[in-house]
């Protein structure tokens, strides 16, 4: 029973760990927006399906 509850309570440690890294970056890190262009064929562009 003891190693269950090692085993059990690693598992937790590392969980807080994993939702505490990403509820720091989903709160703490600003994305930057930037232009995006792609380049489309024409002859993609006048295909009809």
């Amino acid at each position: 029973m003891p190693s269950l509850l090692r085993l059990l309570t690693i598992v937790g440690i590392l969980c807080a760990a994993v939702y505490g890294g990403l509820y720091s970056l989903a709160h703490f890190v600003q994305p930057h927006p930037r232009q995006m262009s792609v380049f489309i064929p024409p002859n993609k562009l006048l295909e009809t399906h």
